[in-house]
């Protein structure tokens, strides 16, 4: 079992609370985490008709015989099942680390949680393997910049331990943990196709049994041309000869069951004239790369969607490295003004704000830098960071540092 950077997070969260849920897409390792942290712990499926049986026939008898020490798989497929555990939380108030619970789309549970599980749960989302975690190293020093305000001398010092064919080779093929551990070309292919056909022939069928599939399909086709581009809804309904509101909600399924990440528009420079439609990505590139029929390094290095592919890759890495780490209340944004000045990737948080942009290439020119050293004096920023293929960090202005995807 490979070591995930949530481990210790969730760990200390169940000293915390009663219930920890685990949140994420299916096939990221969800299960797999949850028996490594208890391994001792009652296992439920919630998806075998048995263990649903078990719990359905009659939840108040089960949980009187298993109070604690339980987890519970797939908790969407019974949405009762919350505000049952309200009662059987309330009933020892103060036990903690009682529950772990698994769930892959997030809608459904997380408005359960809301309305029955408030206070008494920790929520953590689980992404795709990182790269530090396929190839089993620690996560970078680079994280450590946001666990105090942001500062020049708190800039990574220690060179990541990963190297750039390393990293290319998970931006390629992403980070699903069956496929990705399996060095065999045709396991993947024939893995990524069968997540492919069963997310939405299974997956999302059960979900919205009402959704048209074949419009679906051709949506997400769609949404792999547009991904790290800004969305105009418009032009997907007329893509797929669909309505705006109906692009609407198939973007919400997208990000509800964590296939899509999307990125609002940082609207807190109210100087300037800001676009504010929305922009995302699929999150996982190796997904991305095969519906877009990208084989190998060859294919992706002059693929026009490479530069685009780069930067969701970024994103999604840093987002998941600071899923890891013990803080919260921080957001992630984009930034464009109506005379196209444009920022990849902006995070706000109690560190402060950190302005980001990312480029595919070894090289940044100084006209490249331009948006990016106007933000950073207009906010009275100490630096921004440019994050590329290079193999060395360095400042490349006196406000902007150079920093190796490499070190991420």
């Amino acid at each position: 079992m490979l070591k995930r950077n949530l481990e210790n997070k969730i760990t200390k969260l169940l000293t915390q609370f009663p219930i920890v849920v685990i949140l994420g897409a299916r096939q990221v390792g969800k299960t797999t985490l949850a028996k490594l942290i208890a391994p001792h712990w009652r296992y439920i499926d919630l998806e075998q008709p048995d263990d649903y049986e078990l719990i359905s026939r009659d939840p108040v008898f089960f949980f009187q015989q298993f109070e604690k020490n339980l987890i519970i798989d797939e908790a969407q497929t019974f949405p009762a099942l919350f505000s049952i555990l309200r009662g059987v939380i309330d009933n020892h108030r103060d036990l903690k680390g009682r529950f772990i619970l698994t769930g892959s789309s997030s809608p459904n549970i997380l408005t359960s949680l809301s309305e029955s599980l408030a206070g008494r749960v920790a929520i953590i989302e689980l992404g795709t393997l990182k790269a530090n975690e396929i190839y089993q190293q620690p996560l970078s020093e680079f994280y450590q910049l946001f666990t105090d305000k942001l500062h020049i001398d708190r800039l990574p010092k220690t060179k990541g331990s990963l190297s750039l064919p390393q990293i290319q080779t998970v931006w390629l093929r992403g980070g699903y943990p069956e496929p990705v551990l399996n060095l065999d070309k045709y396991f993947y292919n024939q893995w990524m196709n069968n997540y492919r056909d069963t997310y939405i022939n299974r997956d999302i069928a059960k979900l919205f049994p009402r959704l048209n599939k074949p419009n679906y399909q051709r949506f997400l086709q769609m949404l792999c041309q547009v991904s790290g581009t800004i969305l105009t809804k418009s032009e997907l309904a007329r893509a797929i000869e669909t309505s705006e509101k109906t692009i609407t909600e198939y973007l919400t399924i997208a990000t509800g069951t964590f296939l899509w990440q999307p990125l609002l528009s940082y609207e807190k420079n109210i100087t300037k004239s800001i676009v504010k439609m929305p922009k995302g990505f699929i999150r996982d590139t190796g997904l991305l790369h095969y519906l877009l029929k990208i084989g190998d390094e060859n294919d992706l290095y002059f693929h026009p969607k490479a530069g685009s592919s780069f930067e969701g890759f970024v994103i999604e890495e840093i987002y998941k490295g600071l899923q890891a780490l013990p803080i919260t209340n921080w957001d992630m944004y984009y930034y464009r003004t109506r005379a196209q000045a444009e920022i990849d990737l902006i995070l706000d948080g109690f560190f402060g704000i950190l302005p980001i942009e990312i480029k595919q290439g070894i090289k940044v020119k100084s006209n490249q830098l331009i948006s990016l050293s106007k933000f950073i004096e207009e906010h009275q920023l100490h630096f921004g960071l440019v994050i590329n293929q290079s193999q060395e960090p360095m400042w490349l202005t006196p406000k902007i540092y150079q920093l190796p995807v490499t070190w991420l």
